[in-house]
């Protein structure tokens, strides 16, 4: 496996992505259990929730996005930045959309290979491949008019890291992918906290 590039083109051309936080997640180290972020990212027709893992309840889900005026039907697509069960384990509640990951597109009985890196929702909302944390990481780009938004799953568990993830593949890639997001995020949602803006302290 080889170091994810660092590309200037990652950034989306767009910046007409919107977003909003479902559920802040966390670890037993930062909360009473473990629990993803959960977001949910729009911009024209397309209804995008990200990484839909464990949670208290689903409620925290489907209330937030009834918050929202929408329910799990509307949502047309999931992205899932890894496969561990912490980040999918409700992706069950959104029958109707098309489920992404790092090598395809599901939806009902369809499966449409396709590689992550590089697929474009719009012209504001890319997918790149940023493996460390598992092999097969994802980030999700979203242009908005404050920057781009990475949705970067457990690179960043939250803004503290962990410096040193304990289950990465290979603490090299992960770096390198780490500093590939950090080139152009101007706003990262870690897979268990807060979003946060990276500044020099932030773990490579």
């Amino acid at each position: 496996m080889t170091d994810a590039p660092v590309s200037m083109t990652d950034a989306p051309s767009g910046r007409s992505a919107a977003f909003h936080i479902l559920a802040t997640g966390y670890t037993t180290s930062t909360g009473p259990g473990v629990a993803a972020t959960v977001s949910y990212v729009t911009e024209g027709d397309l209804r995008i929730v990200v990484d839909p893992g464990m949670v208290a309840s689903q409620s925290v889900i489907t209330d937030a996005l009834a918050d929202l005026g929408l329910k799990t039907d509307d949502i047309t697509d999931v992205v899932l930045s890894h496969h561990h069960p912490d980040n999918i384990l409700n992706v069950g509640l959104f029958g109707q959309a098309r489920i992404h990951d790092h090598k395809a597109i599901y939806r009902g009985h369809e499966w449409t290979d396709r590689d992550a890196e590089g697929y474009e929702f719009s012209p504001s909302l890319r997918l790149i491949a940023t493996p460390g944390h598992s092999a097969e990481d994802i980030t999700l780009l979203a242009g908005t008019t404050e920057g781009v938004v990475a949705f970067a799953g457990d690179l960043w568990w939250r803004a503290d890291g962990p410096a040193d993830d304990p289950v990465t593949i290979d603490r090299q890639i992960l770096r390198s992918s780490r500093e590939r997001v950090l080139a152009i995020a101007d706003l990262i949602v870690p897979g268990h906290g807060a979003p946060f803006a990276p500044t020099a302290a932030t773990p490579r």
